[in-house]
């Protein structure tokens, strides 16, 4: 069985690390140059830097401090955050990101999938969907969960793959900083209906989630998470071990 990864997840608003719930009430973490050294020491195997109110303030992202940021790391780096076009893909990606996740730009034009796989590989596209239950439906959300779409998650997702995206990562928003544990019926609806990398996002609260995430659903191959490493409620070595423990592979520093 293939390692199952951890994903420490940076949210950047204007240059530093923020984390809220639902998405909402955002409060300061710490510098992303300091939080990208730490964790590329510790284990995590891959980083992913959220520049998180750039769709929603219609700008590009930042990259003066993606490209101090990408200098700490030597782990995969994953950058997203007002990617509205190849010409983002190509600066974010000359900047220092291995790969460029997508979510608003994508919704308002869905051609932009197929066009960054035929120039740069679909295991450079990220497709990052919000999701959120709306009447029983899970919908897609846009500009950082701010912006309710039409579009339901699973047969968007599944669109987005096809067309090339070679990774997903699925954020619920319903659970979003509640640390109660994954969305496990949402990814498991996901997991269904593509057959390229899943990431979980949203709701990590504790070691023990990140084993029942991997228990229950063999399929996921990763978590990411957030305040839960931020704030060193969960140590990634311990994870990693207690991982192992419950027989679940993992890469170990």
């Amino acid at each position: 069985m293939i390692s199952k990864r951890i994903i420490p997840c940076l949210d950047v608003k204007d240059g530093r690390v923020v984390k809220g719930v639902n998405f909402k009430a955002l409060g300061d973490v710490a510098s992303p140059v300091e939080l990208a050294r730490y964790y590329s020491a510790v284990g995590a195997d891959e980083l992913v830097f959220y520049d998180i109110t750039a769709s929603a303030e219609g700008r590009a992202l930042f990259t003066d401090i993606l490209a101090e940021t990408a200098k700490q790391v030597f782990i995969p780096l994953t950058v997203g955050g007002g990617i509205n076009s190849t010409a983002d893909f190509e600066r974010v990606l000359s900047n220092g990101a291995d790969k460029v996740s997508v979510n608003s730009g994508a919704i308002r034009n869905p051609s932009l999938v197929s066009e960054a796989a035929r120039l740069y590989g679909n295991q450079c596209v990220v497709i990052s969907a919000d999701v959120k239950r709306v009447g029983g439906v899970f919908k897609v959300f846009a500009k950082g969960g701010r912006e309710e779409t039409e579009l339901e998650a699973v047969s968007w997702i599944r669109r987005c793959v096809d067309d090339g995206a070679g990774e997903v990562v699925l954020n619920s928003i319903d659970t979003d900083g509640i640390k109660r544990g994954f969305d496990l019926e949402m990814l498991d609806a996901v997991c269904s209906a593509v057959n390229v990398p899943v990431i979980a996002s949203g709701g990590a609260g504790s070691i023990a989630d990140f084993i029942t995430l991997f228990k229950t659903l063999p399929k996921v191959d990763a978590g990411l998470a957030a305040s839960v490493f931020h704030f060193g409620e969960v140590s990634i070595p311990e994870l990693k071990r207690a991982m192992a423990d419950n027989g679940i592979p993992a890469r170990t520093i």
